[in-house]
């Protein structure tokens, strides 16, 4: 069993002292969208204008991230008329201070009325067909984390007690993402993502049974985010970067320099599609 303090419930209370103070600094922003980068994404959108940033340390309760490829920061951005947040960075479960880190972006989104939101990541090749360096549209997700970031009271302005995850990333969201890399002339696959808790990466037995499971691509985020996202009635888009094989595939051991290293050498198509999928919410 997980450590109770990793357990602790979401407290309205701490997310709502995160959400005043962002929005006491930032009164006037109306953005249409919000970005989570996940690992080696954070300077996808260097191409943008951006207006004020704020340093994630200066916000209670989400703190800096403890991963490299994450840097940070929460930018007011423009593109070619349209005003956007994007949070650089995550916080991640296997940092062991559960579940206010992570939710507190999604809480931003919500208090400044945000509907659409982006969420992005670095993960594993499960699926034969997928080669690192390559893009996948996140349709479905399942959860091997052994948690739950909804456990406990319901939060009001969360959604139902029961949320119903039968279309986490819906077909406008989809959609969205198809037509984006149809524009940015990037190919993109489509699957299932399976997260685990980490911070170890996984045996290769635990591959072949994902594999069985119906996973396609495999990491240690993104699924709290959407699930949270989803039931608090937020449009959820997903994407993930695929870096390295799973374990297992290739006799050679895993790291996150290869993660970073991948993404970094991906950046024009992602930059690509997250310019087309920005311009598709004018």
């Amino acid at each position: 069993p997980y450590p109770k303090a990793l357990m602790t419930p979401l407290s309205s209370k701490l997310l709502q002292e995160s959400c005043d103070e962002v929005t006491a600094r930032w009164p006037s922003l109306d953005a249409r969208a919000a970005i989570i980068c996940g690992s080696g994404w954070s300077t996808v959108l260097d191409a943008a204008t951006v207006l004020d940033t704020l340093e994630y340390r200066t916000i209670p309760h989400l703190g800096s991230p403890g991963v490299q490829g994450h840097s940070g920061t929460l930018a007011s951005c423009e593109l070619d008329g349209v005003p956007f947040l994007v949070f650089q960075g995550r916080r991640h479960f296997y940092e062991g201070e559960g579940w206010t880190p992570i939710a507190v972006p999604i809480a931003i989104t919500k208090a400044f009325g945000i509907d659409q939101i982006l969420l992005t990541n670095s993960a594993g090749c499960i699926h034969h067909d997928f080669q690192p360096g390559e893009l996948m549209i996140i349709t479905d997700h399942i959860n091997m984390m052994g948690a739950n970031p909804l456990v406990g009271a319901t939060l009001e302005g969360w959604g139902p007690r029961f949320p119903d995850q039968s279309s986490v990333y819906g077909t406008k969201g989809i959609e969205r993402l198809r037509s984006a890399g149809g524009k940015a002339g990037v190919v993109l696959h489509e699957g299932v993502y399976l997260a685990t808790s980490g911070p170890v990466y996984e045996t290769p037995a635990e591959i072949r049974m994902f594999r069985g499971f119906g996973a396609d691509a495999v990491g240690m985020s993104t699924v709290p985010e959407a699930a949270l996202a989803s039931a608090a009635g937020l449009n959820v888009s997903a994407v993930s970067c695929m870096t390295n094989y799973a374990a297992g595939i290739l006799d050679q051991p895993l790291s996150h320099n290869e993660v970073t290293e991948t993404t970094a050498a991906t950046m024009p198509k992602m930059q690509a599609l997250l310019r087309e999928w920005v311009l598709s919410l004018r």
